[in-house]
């Protein structure tokens, strides 16, 4: 196998981790949005009994995304993370409150520490996917590199530009709605009703977005816009993303619930591998010092890229390893389907 075609399945293979990660904990921190909507605190503990049993297996997609672009393209996980170290802490920040608020919320029966607990899980949950948002939003747009690929900008120029706010805005009201979709799934009665209610305000919210992070990615993301000119074939993707978004009240019409957390499920696919096909072949676009894009300074699979022989090696692992990971996680949701059971509530 060639070098090129190396480079090409690693940045498949780091695309498939982190598209894992946004589908598996997206569903968590998008039922975590809706926590603190729930109407007693009964409600409130199903919430988190739905998702108790898989959030943190969720998040481990996460860490082998980053291990993946760390074996695969060193210089890039090198630029982005120490150029995004705030943005990155403030994340390890809500990661860290959030499992302790999943955790600690019922180990007191006092209604004050539950609150302090169930605001804290929410708001966690709320600032993940902005957080994460954000610096996409940025990655796409650009950072400003130098000639050593080393990150010239603050933290401050991070969170400034109108871009990234809007692709955070639209990642949680994308989360929110996957979240909800997934309640639907594991709850029933009045909690199930109200979570169709909460997706139906998220499917407004995000097509909202989605006009709005259309409109500014043809005025601030002009090399995105130029790869969908060069590949027409590119804009089926959000097509099928809005399709499969508005056949889930249908699905849910039909009480396929399944389904419809599936057609949630296949849209960000569908948005992500368009973010992916659209970036190709750079991992990290720079822009100069005039605010312009600079392809000579952006990171790509071919600049950026381990050894042949390190890309090969991993490569095997990778083949021998992801079946078990993916057989692990499978196993872990077929044991625990179904509705949660009020009368065994841990959370």
């Amino acid at each position: 196998m060639s070098y090129e075609a190396l480079q090409i399945i690693w940045f498949i293979l780091v695309g498939v981790l982190l598209t894992g990660y946004a589908i598996l904990d997206g569903f968590d921190l998008g039922a975590g949005v809706w926590h603190l909507f729930a109407k007693n605190d009964t409600d409130r503990r199903v919430v988190l009994n739905a998702i108790g049993p898989v959030w943190d297996g969720n998040e481990v997609w996460l860490l082998t995304g980053g291990g993946a672009l760390f074996a695969a393209f060193p210089d890039v996980y090198a630029t982005v993370f120490s150029g995004f170290y705030m943005a990155f802490m403030l994340v390890l920040l809500g990661l860290i409150v959030r499992a302790v608020s999943i955790e600690f919320r019922s180990k007191e029966p006092s209604p004050k520490w539950r609150q302090f607990w169930d605001r804290s899980f929410a708001v966690s949950s709320i600032l993940l996917p902005v957080l994460m948002g954000v610096a996409l939003g940025n990655v796409a747009m650009g950072i400003p590199l130098d000639a050593q690929r080393d990150y010239t900008g603050g933290f401050f120029f991070l969170l400034m530009r109108p871009f990234p706010i809007i692709l955070g805005l639209t990642t949680l009201s994308l989360f929110a709605m996957h979240g909800a979709s997934y309640l639907v799934l594991k709850t029933d009665g009045e909690l199930q009703e109200q979570a169709r209610g909460w997706m139906k305000k998220a499917m407004f919210a995000f097509m909202a977005m989605f006009v709005v992070l259309s409109i500014a990615t043809f005025i601030w993301v002009p090399q995105l816009v130029a790869a969908l000119t060069a590949s027409p074939w590119l804009l089926i993707l959000p097509v099928i993303a809005i399709l499969l978004i508005l056949n889930i009240p249908r699905e849910f019409t039909k009480g396929t619930n399944l389904r419809a957390f599936l057609n949630s499920t296949g849209s960000i696919v569908a948005l992500l591998a368009l973010f992916g096909f659209g970036m190709f072949p750079n991992l990290v676009p720079a822009i100069g010092s005039d605010g312009v894009f600079n392809p000579d300074l952006s990171l790509t699979i071919a600049n950026t890229a381990s050894s042949e022989k390190s890309l090969t090696v991993m490569l095997i692992i990778a083949i021998i390893g992801v079946p078990f990971v993916l057989a692990y996680t499978a196993g872990i949701y077929w044991v625990f389907r179904g509705k949660v059971d009020r009368a065994h509530l841990h959370y």
